[in-house]
């Protein structure tokens, strides 16, 4: 960004010096005035077309960056997703995992209990 408006206040620097200098030279000139004129004209035509030039090279630097700006967003968009499903598909692992423990402990329980004459609900009445 800073070099974007050092850029701006360059050409427009230029453009002011320009404005400067051409009235200067009609002030100084020792030439006939349709002369001075037309060279001032000529100039003046000069500098328009340099700031003009100046302008469509700043867009263009400035449009080729937005397109690599955009470039680079969608290749990290895509990658947060890719990593967000991975996670979510660790956590309905992990979760089934789990509930797969739970059902192992429960029938344990279940099996051990009667034989020492504990029930499930006294189990759970517990916790």
């Amino acid at each position: 960004m800073a070099k974007e408006s050092s850029f701006g206040a360059f050409v427009t620097g230029f453009f002011i010096g320009g404005l400067i200098g051409s009235g200067a030279a009609l002030l100084f000139a020792p030439q006939a005035g349709e002369k001075t004129r037309e060279q001032v004209r000529q100039k003046g035509i000069e500098i328009s077309e340099q700031a003009t030039k100046a302008t469509k090279e700043a867009r263009s630097k400035a449009e080729d960056k937005m397109a690599e700006v955009q470039v680079t967003f969608e290749k990290v968009s895509g990658d947060l997703q890719k990593r967000v499903k991975e996670l979510e598909e660790q956590g309905r692992t992990l979760l089934a995992e789990k509930q797969q423990q739970i059902q192992e402990l429960t029938k344990k329980v279940e099996a051990q209990a009667p034989a020492k004459g504990i029930t499930l609900e006294d189990v759970t009445a517990k916790e």
